[in-house]
């Protein structure tokens, strides 16, 4: 089966970055489904992994976490799929992944793709809509409230992936006011499209912004990028009794600053509950079934911003570039094989 991957770690301009690959289909197994890919996306952690996991046992490395297609087979154990059902889902890291023509994933991780959408559009839609998800819902708790912070919640890099999904999940499923941030004129207006109340421009200094519009301090801050350059104007602008989250891997982190507010610090992976086979793995299905739901009904729309086609090494290490740039908005999907 056509499949993409690596043998050694290498900066993206490098043509081995990402090589064309011939490699055996696999055998589902226990409660594993094997699909056949139609269209994968491309996410920051697939840029982290490539610059940093070599090759084991001769195996290559085979990137992407995020994938819809069609049931190809099933394993003996699996309850809840059929051959030929249409799903979307993020994968898990540990196994190798999606850029491949067919793909193994545990079903307990999986959802049925919106019915509403094509399989470009729901590729955009799994990882960043679980990580959004449980930071919102799991993590920062949003629905419990912050005895001194406002019912507002700040989302900072409102028009990547994780926070394109995040705006509008806060605004269909809460009724907190949403304040996202972006600094140029192209994710201002994606983020306004998507709903956020309030848009800051995190070049500046935002606790500032905040206080020049007459917005109370907010009881909740979820920042999906560049956390270590926002750190001390995070702790200068959350609510005391605050709850904070961040996804990404700043290079330094200290949490004294939040001590004397007593700020609550969290982190969110998609892929701990994958990782470590927690009891409650299967929530990551039930919220991707939700999440389809919201789609079919109208309340969010998928995250896609640009599509590449085919699905190959070339086409992929185009994608890292574009991701590495740091400059994209929403998210960048490769279209079949």
């Amino acid at each position: 089966m056509r499949t993409i991957g690596y043998y050694e770690p290498r900066p993206i301009s490098d043509a081995n970055a990402l090589t064309d690959l011939n490699l055996p289909r696999p055998v589902p197994n226990g409660r594993d489904l094997l699909v056949e890919i139609k269209a994968i996306a491309v996410n920051p952690v697939d840029t982290k992994v490539r610059k940093s996991r070599p090759a084991q046992n001769g195996q290559p490395v085979v990137l992407g976490y995020d994938a819809a297609g069609v049931v190809a087979e099933v394993g003996p154990d699996v309850t809840g799929y059929t051959v030929g059902d249409e799903v979307y889902y993020a994968g898990d890291i540990t196994r190798a992944g999606t850029n491949s023509e067919f793909h193994l994933v545990d079903e307990r991780i999986v959802g049925r793709k919106p019915k509403s959408l094509g399989f470009s559009e729901a590729a955009a839609l799994p990882l960043t809509a679980i990580t959004a998800w449980e930071a919102l819902f799991d993590r920062l708790k949003v629905k419990d409230p912050v005895p001194s912070g406002a019912k507002t919640v700040l989302i900072i890099g409102g028009s990547g992936g994780v926070g394109s999904i995040a705006v509008q999940l806060a605004r269909q499923l809460t009724d907190l006011t949403v304040i996202t941030t972006a600094s140029r004129p192209e994710s201002l207006a994606w983020v306004k499209e998507l709903g956020a109340h309030h848009v800051l421009d995190h070049s500046k200094p935002m606790a500032a912004q905040l206080q020049a519009l007459g917005l109370e301090a907010p009881g909740y801050v979820f920042s999906t990028t560049h956390t270590d350059q926002h750190l001390e104007d995070i702790a200068e602008l959350i609510a005391p009794q605050g709850r904070f989250l961040l996804i990404d891997d700043p290079a330094n982190f200290s949490i004294m600053p939040f001590k004397m507010k007593a700020v609550s610090i969290h982190w969110e992976l998609m892929f701990t509950r994958s990782m470590f086979q927690t009891p409650d793995i299967e929530e990551q299905r039930k919220l991707l079934t939700e999440v389809a739901d919201l789609v079919d009904a109208g309340k969010i729309r998928t995250t896609l911003s640009e599509t590449i086609e085919p699905i190959n090494a070339a086409n992929l290490r185009l994608a890292h570039e574009k991701i590495e740039s740091n400059k994209t908005i929403g998210k960048i999907v490769l279209s079949g094989f």
